[in-house]
């Protein structure tokens, strides 16, 4: 295959190395990479692990299944520690030429699987090559030219393994040797921001990949420059950091890009250096351990690199103008932040959206707000994991709406740990970041009514309006907020714990604090799921003609609120903070807005002209067969009061998703099919 410059929007390759075994990881990795767009894979072939019982079947069973999807470069390393001169697999083997002859056996045996063989990896790293044994690298000289030489010999394209770091010594003293006259390509690495950093060594791709094309030009001027292995770790939670990273490399000069990696090193894994030597190691994948999809991967597979560029553009930082102060939104882009944000730009003010873009679509609201009202809103794409970066964001923020969260019940149960890294640790970096200024900040955080559990002792009646509760004063009014709290769920926990650190901060620093504890919100720039938005997500599915799955029997209460009325709370609760601090509410579409799942379906099918198609299903932890808040309290501090009606609201939703999701869809697939 032809090589293309690493800067075009095609995908670049990517690097994953596979455990002996691990048919699952291959598997997963396999449809992932296809998903998202990718043909060429670059992967280890073990001459050391080759000698393992099993290994050949391994690799029977692996190749020819990579083979079938991407374009393969096996990277041929490790001498087996009982042919090396040390005992290990970094050192020389004893007969130089072993390699050669076992590369030789492999293109034999998986030949056909291969455009290109590398030979060796990081030929500068002790662990790969114990040069203290060869410091002037003869030994790996003589063996690397020996196997380029039958690669060429049998049809395929050698590669030099790229040094790590960014050796120009070693490069040039490969070309005193020969060696860059035998190869058809030489490999680079770079980690700049993980491994390599621009205050030492780091002089960016171009100035690297110059030097090296100088070089090559002194002694083997067809030679191709290929970045081998390229990546950056999230460790610190900084996805749209590994985006760019990712988007520099393909804009470097060179004739091929291989992105390492696809999926996290799993925290069971030793990686070389030891067993969380160090954390950045488990964290350098465009999927996490458990193949749930980071920024990149998912951007990749929503539209490639193009797509990539287009948010990186969207978030891109923009000039903080001296003097003023805006208001900022914590996830910002999602739907009731991109519906504050509007409102509040509508007014004249400034605002700045805090987001880490992780949630699918959120981009598409952020540019709706940027045509929309131009250079008065800024952007950070900030994860509130991100506490310093967090802190610099908010520095000469005059009030924050604080909604950034993981909004899922059934995502906490699956993953506590990060819910509560969010939830609880996010909201304290965002209070510890607001009181780091040394300033009154406002702050107003979204709750949730899962602060007060499961509602299970509250005797109920089944009605044709669903269950509601037997007490006919509670019927009327709601819960109000001296129920008390009874965390269950991880998610109800992570929040709970939050609900309190912001009151707390308010009590014990003078932040001016408020929390309100949310019901049901729903409304235009949502983007409704099975776990999360479910009056969005009903909408969705039946505009789809697609089935429903109701957990539950359908008559569990809830009290909606239109978007517009929640921004309007936002709104009063930082008009009235002075008065508001140091307490919670309840907030949500109280006992005139309480309504049936069922009934919500019922409706939903009079607007859509058919019945969307049910299946039941068993309720789901932590789930309420009744919630309906009591709003006074905050009516009475504020003059609040919700204005839309929930059939009237349920109606906006119906029409603002057929004329911007639905219809958008359609269009495009329409597009698709015409190309």
């Amino acid at each position: 295959m032809k090589d293309t410059g690493a800067g075009r929007d095609a995908p670049p390759g990517f690097v994953e190395w596979f455990r002996m075994g691990d048919r699952a990881h291959a598997e997963a990795a396999i449809e992932g990479m296809a998903e998202a767009g990718i043909r060429r894979l670059r992967t280890q072939l073990s001459w050391a692990e080759y000698h393992v019982e099993g290994a050949p079947e391994w690799y029977d069973w692996l190749l020819p299944r990579l083979g079938a999807r991407f374009d393969v470069l096996p990277c041929i390393h490790y001498t087996p520690p009982s042919l090396s001169r040390t005992g290990a697999a970094s050192g020389a083997p004893r007969r130089l030429r072993d390699y050669a002859d076992f590369v030789d056996a492999m293109l034999t045996r998986h030949g056909e699987h291969f455009e290109a063989v590398e030979l060796w990896n990081e030929p500068n790293n002790l662990l790969d090559w114990d040069w203290r044994a060869d410091p002037d690298h003869a030994l790996f000289a003589e063996m690397v030219g020996d196997a380029a030489h039958w690669v060429r010999a049998r049809g395929f394209r050698p590669v030099l393994g790229g040094p790590n770091p960014f050796d120009p010594a070693f490069l040039d003293l490969m070309g005193a040797r020969g060696i860059l006259d035998l190869v058809h390509a030489v490999g680079i690495h770079g980690f700049p921001g993980t491994w390599d950093s621009e205050a030492g060594s780091w002089q960016g791709w171009r100035a690297h990949l110059a030097e090296a094309r100088a070089i090559l030009d002194r002694h083997a001027p067809g030679t191709a420059l290929w970045i081998t292995e390229a990546g950056y770790s999230t460790w610190a939670d900084d996805q749209i950091g590994q985006v760019r990273r990712f988007l520099e490399a393909c804009d470097a000069p060179a004739d091929r890009l291989y992105w390492y990696a696809w999926r996290d090193v799993c925290a069971h894994v030793p990686v070389q250096e030891g067993h969380w030597f160090d954390a950045r190691h488990y964290h350098m994948g465009a999927v996490d351990a458990e193949n749930r999809p980071k920024l990149l991967a998912r951007l990749l597979a929503e539209g490639g690199v193009a797509r990539l560029r287009q948010v990186a553009d969207l978030a891109a930082p923009a000039v903080r103008p001296v003097g003023r102060r805006p208001v900022a939104i914590t996830g910002g882009c999602g739907f009731v932040g991109t519906n504050l944000a509007d409102s509040l730009l509508g007014d004249g003010e400034d605002v700045l959206l805090l987001d880490s873009l992780a949630r699918p679509g959120v981009d598409r609201n952020l540019d709706w707000l940027k045509r929309r009202h131009g250079a008065r809103l800024r952007m950070d794409c900030v994860d509130i994991r991100q506490p310093r970066a967090l802190a610099a964001s908010l520095a000469e923020a005059r009030a924050v709406v604080h909604l950034a969260a993981q909004t899922a019940v059934t995502t906490s149960l699956r993953h506590p740990g990060d819910d509560l890294d969010t939830n609880a640790r996010g909201t304290l970096n965002v209070l510890e970041a607001l009181r780091a200024t040394g300033r009154e900040i406002p702050v107003v955080f979204a709750s949730t009514n899962k602060v007060y559990g499961d509602l299970a002792d509250i005797a109920l009646d089944r009605t044709p309006q669903g269950w509601l509760p037997a007490d006919p004063a509670l019927r009327a009014r709601g819960i109000a907020e001296d129920r008390p709290l009874a965390f269950h769920t991880p998610y109800g926990c992570s929040k709970g714990a939050a609900d309190q650190y912001v009151l707390d901060h308010a009590h014990s620093y003078g932040l001016p604090a408020t929390v309100l504890r949310m019901s049901c919100v729903y409304g235009p720039h949502q983007f409704g799921t099975e776990d999360q938005g479910w009056v969005a997500h009903f909408l969705l599915r039946a505009l789809r003609g697609e089935g429903i799955t109701l957990f539950g029997d359908g008559a569990q209460v809830r009290d909606i609120l239109h978007v517009s009325d929640a921004v309007g709370a936002y709104r009063a609760a930082l008009e009235n903070i002075a008065a508001l601090s140091g307490r919670a509410f309840n907030l949500g579409g109280g006992p005139p807005n309480a309504v049936s799942l069922d009934a919500v379906l019922d409706a939903i099918g009079g607007l859509t002209g058919t019945a969307p198609e049910v299946r039941r299903a068993a309720m789901r932890p932590g789930d309420q067969r009744y919630f309906v808040a009591d709003t006074r309290a905050f009516e009475t501090a504020t003059g609040w009061r919700a204005g839309t009606g929930w059939r009237e609201g349920l109606a906006d939703l119906h029409d603002w998703l057929a004329r911007h999701r639905i219809g958008t869809a359609r269009d495009t697939h329409q597009r698709k099919e015409l190309a």
